[in-house]
């Protein structure tokens, strides 16, 4: 079940219901912001209810169990909050926990990339930049972070990579020259900054190759990719975890390094000579 049917089944199924599941779907209802981001069990102490009601309310939702009534909820929730609102439910998180509960978010967010993750459509990406005139990576905001480390590295491999964030030249200046022999790759996760998708509209419209990095299906910026890859970012707390984006960039990149090694082993031969003559690095002797 998809989460645009999740509160029209509550509304359904609202007879069909016991006492103690009607608190659950009233507390839902009430508080989708919070509630997508509770364990089973923390869900029933709020609404007053067992841990195993929430796990047998998911089911009688059409759920496989409560870990896909919370995706649901989390699709639903995360292009709807605030920033203030992320900051309010950071702050239930106990001190103690904040480590553990931070760093095996990261951790699950990986997986789930991976798990998620088609070979086919990762190795088409990794072809399409490969064969591209320029490559352009547009990213504003906390995905100017990921955009900056991907060119970075790129700008190793590749003939002619593009960073295109917010700047002193607005993005549809910067991406005024694209073509049909371009690729730009968009990246933004939930709530969708409009300057990314604006600009992957634009080099739709040129006919370049338009790759979205995004974090799901329900994603604005997939309207106008010809090849969408997945990568969740949590907001689980008000700061964009950029964990696992960052896991799938680094396998590009590492993907095209092996397609072009013998060009880049020279490339990097030169380079560690420049960086040794003007002493770029600290070289102890």
């Amino acid at each position: 079940m998809d989460n645009v049917n999740l509160f029209a089944q509550l509304e359904q199924k609202k007879n069909q219901m016991s006492k103690g599941q009607r608190r659950i779907a009233q507390y839902i209802t009430d508080n989708y912001e919070k509630a997508a981001f509770f364990t089973a069990s923390r869900l029933g102490e709020e609404a007053n209810v067992s841990e195993s009601t929430v796990v047998r309310f998911a089911i009688m939702l059409g759920y496989e169990g409560y870990p896909s009534l919370q995706k649901s909820l989390q699709e639903f929730t995360k292009n709807k909050l605030t920033t203030l609102q992320r900051l309010d439910i950071t702050s239930d998180i106990h001190m103690v926990n904040v480590l553990s509960n931070v760093l095996k978010s990261d951790m699950m967010s990986i997986k789930y990339t991976l798990e998620r993750m088609d070979q086919g459509t990762f190795l088409k990406v990794v072809e399409e930049m490969l064969t591209a005139k320029r490559v352009f990576i547009l990213g504003v905001r906390s995905a100017s972070l990921l955009v900056q480390f991907m060119g970075y590295y790129l700008n190793y491999l590749l003939d002619d990579v593009r960073v295109v964030t917010s700047g002193v030249a607005d993005v549809f200046e910067q991406l005024v020259r694209l073509d049909k022999d371009d690729v730009l790759i968009g990246i933004s996760f939930a709530r969708y900054a409009t300057r990314t998708i604006e600009g992957m509209e634009m080099a739709k419209e040129r006919g370049a190759k338009v790759i979205a990095i995004t974090d799901s299906e329900v994603s604005p910026l997939c309207k106008y990719a010809d090849i969408s890859m997945f990568a969740p970012s949590e907001t689980t707390t008000f700061v964009d975890s950029l964990v696992s984006p960052l896991s799938l960039i680094n396998a590009l990149v590492v993907a095209i390094s092996i397609n072009k090694k013998s060009e880049v082993t020279n490339h990097l031969q030169t380079l560690e000579k420049i960086w040794d003559q003007y002493d770029i690095y600290e070289n102890k002797k």
